[in-house]
């Protein structure tokens, strides 16, 4: 099968097309033939050595598709079942076939079509528990989105204003700003044009905002963590501008006793209850037409370092994808 294997790290070059053995599915496994694959910035972390993986892998962790076959074990999937899915622990989603563990497979209902199954997977997921989990959002509370027209910021957007918040989005560009306003947010900053914690001081006063969804990390988190309210909370869940540097833990202190966390998606669909729950209520939001999913582009499996170019350019506005 034709897969994208990483043998060296580096920029989105080392992303080639190699023909690779198909796999089988192993005790408790599946073997999906994947219909679209998931673009994501955990990709390019993995690609780069942010994230390590031993050399050499096929990259990608999220995915949809068919059923082809299931190993032993095997009895909530049968071929021919749709299927996706938001992780994938030994990688392999830039592929025609990916053998995963039944256990991190939902079935995709009748309504949705496999591209927006896998658009909604990692980066709807990760919305979910952002809003649900990490600060249960409710009426009256404030929340700082960045990275509004992206595939995590469209859907945070949307489900933290679903929960009754108050949404101060930012983005890049005045595209992307019309774009978080038509997923609802209340005010949209566009951070090209000036310094967006003194636009959103402009707007609401000083440090009234509840939680802070930063997943530009480096170069906003300071200005994130500025705006806060005493008690208030700093999502920090990706670092798509960088690394974000040590913190001194009596800067939190100093802020008002404030709540800082790294949370990542693992965790949060650490048991088959979590990942079905959270499916069930974005597959259920798509099926009522609360939740726009959207599809920024789509490229051949072949184009993959173009997508990682076009994403690390911050050049794309929703989900990208594969197809195989």
């Amino acid at each position: 099968m034709k897969a994208i294997r990483i043998d060296r790290l580096g920029g989105p070059e080392v992303l080639t097309v190699a023909d690779v053995p198909t796999p089988s599915p192993g005790t408790g496994e599946v073997l999906v033939r994947q219909s679209a694959a998931g673009v994501n910035f955990i990709d390019v972390y993995q690609r780069t050595g942010l994230y390590k993986r031993d050399l050499p892998f096929i990259v990608g962790s999220e995915g949809a598709g068919t059923v082809e076959t299931v190993g032993d074990g095997v009895t909530e999937f049968k071929p021919g079942d749709r299927v996706a899915y938001p992780t994938s622990p030994n990688l392999g989603g830039y592929a025609e076939l990916n053998a995963l563990p039944a256990r991190v497979l939902v079935s995709i209902p009748d309504g949705v079509d496999d591209r927006t199954a896998c658009a909604i997977m990692l980066q709807g997921m990760t919305a979910h528990y952002l809003v649900t989990d990490t600060f249960p959002l409710r009426a009256g509370h404030v929340a700082l989105v960045h990275a509004a027209a992206g595939g995590v910021g469209s859907t945070l957007v949307q489900l933290a204003k679903a929960r009754g918040a108050t949404v101060i989005a930012t983005a890049g560009t005045k595209e992307k700003v019309e774009l978080a306003k038509s997923y609802g947010a209340d005010h949209v900053i566009n951070y090209a044009d000036g310094d967006f914690a003194e636009a959103v001081r402009g707007l609401i006063g000083e440090h009234a905002v509840d939680v802070a969804y930063d997943s530009v990390g480096k170069e906003t988190w300071e200005r994130s963590l500025s705006l806060l309210r005493p008690r208030g909370l700093l999502a920090l869940f990706g670092n798509s501008s960088g690394p974000v540097p040590a913190i001194e833990p009596a800067r939190l202190a100093s802020g008002g006793s404030l709540f800082l966390t790294r949370p990542t998606l693992v965790n949060y669909i650490a048991t088959r209850d979590d990942l079905l729950g959270r499916a069930r209520d974005l597959f259920a939001a798509i099926a009522a037409g609360k939740l726009h999913v959207s599809i920024g582009a789509t490229y051949p499996l072949a184009e993959a370092p173009q997508a990682h170019r076009d994403l690390e350019a911050r050049k794309t506005t929703g989900k990208l994808l594969l197809i195989p």
